[in-house]
């Protein structure tokens, strides 16, 4: 919480002098003496009364002068609200090390599996996109909440050679600034990028989900274009995928046979730095069962946005009542004259 006006604070200093200007004047009222014949039949006709009596309504006094001062200042509360509507940007690894079979039928086979039924869980309120990258990224699909558009976009996925993941995240982010039409272009690199940094957990209602299966070999550097998700505001979710013993690759030579391609491995220490970095998470996938669990159980349901509320009645209104209360109790326990 914070004060649009801070300045009117210093009244609170006031309530101070307030109290001790009544205890002056109840002190010098008791200066002032009559004699009477008989303390006991004084005692005895004036009603006890506790120090609880007669100080309470005085507190409350305070206490409203104080809620009163605050809502002068006009507090403001800084609070997180579920976002109505989110982007979900996938960015999949369509390199030629994706067609192994150690994943069957293949590993981009599955991945189109596990995409298709994560799109069809959806929300009519969340939009996604998707991006494929190979030795380059390219959008397939801009964000949007068609099904028939999106599954067509997936089944249509081929591999490529080259694995550019840092193409991947910028061409995700680049779709969710056009989309929103609240940024510049993404694909500019880290070191001229324009947005100012964010505070920690100030996040976009937005994400990217990006599998892979293997290690950069060309475009921008992976953890530069982390850097600029993290000035957007949008977090990376990495998702590792395939075996550790990988396969050939059938088919792609000119006797029939298959290329004798082994998996290079997943650069998990990467994927790993992107989602930290971003406020992401990393995931690992080793079997189709394990890749549509990750799916399951991506976190687009928990996106919130920074909502900012003028918080003045409610101290005004605490002010009111605790006016109200100190006038009902000194009419309650208002002794005789």
């Amino acid at each position: 919480m914070y004060f649009q006006w801070p300045g009117a604070l210093i009244l609170l200093s006031l309530i101070p002098l307030l109290m001790a200007a009544y205890i002056w004047r109840r002190n010098r009222r008791r200066r002032f003496a009559i004699r009477f014949s008989s303390l006991s039949l004084v005692r005895a006709a004036i009603p006890a009364q506790s120090r609880i009596r007669r100080y309470l309504p005085l507190a409350l006094f305070c206490l409203a002068l104080s809620s009163l001062v605050l809502s002068l200042a006009r507090p403001v509360a800084v609070t997180r609200v579920p976002e109505g509507r989110a982007t979900v940007m996938l960015a999949l690894d369509v390199s030629r090390s994706m067609l192994q079979d150690d994943i069957p039928p293949s590993r981009l086979g599955a991945a189109k599996e596990a995409a298709l039924s994560f799109i069809r869980r959806q929300k009519d309120t969340n939009l996604i996109g998707i991006v494929a990258f190979a030795s380059f990224a390219q959008l397939v699909q801009p964000p949007t909440s068609n099904i028939e558009e999106l599954e067509t976009a997936i089944l249509l996925l081929t591999a490529g050679r080259g694995t550019a993941i840092g193409s991947g995240i910028l061409t995700g982010l680049e779709a969710i600034e056009e989309f929103n039409r609240n940024g510049a272009s993404a694909t500019e690199s880290a070191a001229s990028a324009t947005s100012a940094p964010r505070e920690k957990g100030d996040y976009e209602p937005d994400i990217i989900v990006l599998l892979s299966d293997g290690v950069a070999t060309t475009g921008p550097h992976p953890l530069e274009a982390a850097q600029v998700a993290v000035d957007r505001g949008v977090r990376v979710y990495t998702i590792g995928y395939g075996t550790e013993t990988g396969s050939t690759i059938p088919g792609n030579n000119y006797f029939g046979g298959g290329w004798g391609f082994r998996r290079r491995g997943i650069d998990e220490e990467t994927l790993k730095q992107i989602a930290e970095m971003t406020g992401g998470q990393y995931y690992t996938a080793k079997s189709a069962g394990e890749l549509q669990r990750v799916f399951d159980r991506l976190p687009t349901f928990l996106v919130t946005r920074k909502e900012t509320v003028e918080i003045s009645v409610l101290f005004a209104t605490i002010a009111a009542l605790l006016v109200s209360s100190a006038v009902l109790l000194v009419q309650l326990w208002r002794p005789l004259p």
